[in-house]
């Protein structure tokens, strides 16, 4: 199998963290936008993210965040977002970098995906690393929505107080959920 010298799987994750970026932004400067809202899961052992050492131990690994009914402050970076939310009653303040993002559902519409870690990424080497292991990616899979679920969700955090539970509406055949696979062979 051909080597992949120009790391498609790393370049569409970054495009695919920019569409998240996009969004949030936009939702930071005009409000969440008819019923849309999201539910994001990231690691909580990535570089970069801050969280109360509460939250830390009750999710050490991942956490899903809920950005629909109460949350405050959204402020969106180049590389990151932060973010208010109140947890059993305690409000908090998270820093999530865009690459510690697994994954993003918008439920509204029955659209999202999952990142896979790549591990050359966390290891700061980039397309590099990948290239010098010659290893190919497995082709990335697009699932359609009425076969595919949310993204999981490992140690999933309930709604934030106040925020009202919702199950995501029956799909509409319009959406999809786009799957990136690991790139290293086992």
């Amino acid at each position: 199998m051909p080597t992949d010298h120009i790391r498609y799987d790393i370049l569409a994750q970054e495009a695919l963290r920019g569409v998240v970026r996009t969004v949030l932004a936009d939702v930071a400067e005009k409000g969440l936008p008819g019923e849309h809202h999201f539910k994001i899961t990231f690691a909580t052992t990535a570089p970069g993210v801050r969280l109360s050492e509460r939250m830390r131990a009750q999710y050490p690994e991942a956490m899903t965040i809920i950005l629909q009914h109460q949350f405050w402050d959204l402020v969106v970076g180049d590389d990151a977002f932060e973010v208010g939310l109140s947890f059993g009653g305690v409000p908090e303040r998270l820093a999530v970098p865009f690459a510690a993002i697994t994954a993003f559902f918008d439920p509204a519409v029955q659209f999202g995906f999952q990142f896979e870690t790549i591990e050359a990424e966390a290891g700061g080497e980039g397309r590099a690393a990948g290239a010098a292991a010659d290893q190919s990616p497995p082709p990335t899979r697009i699932v359609p929505v009425e076969s595919a679920k949310e993204p999981t969700k490992p140690d999933a955090l309930p709604a934030p107080a106040a925020a009202k539970p919702s199950e995501p509406p029956a799909p509409s055949g319009g959406g999809e959920v786009v799957r990136l696979d690991r790139f290293r062979k086992k």
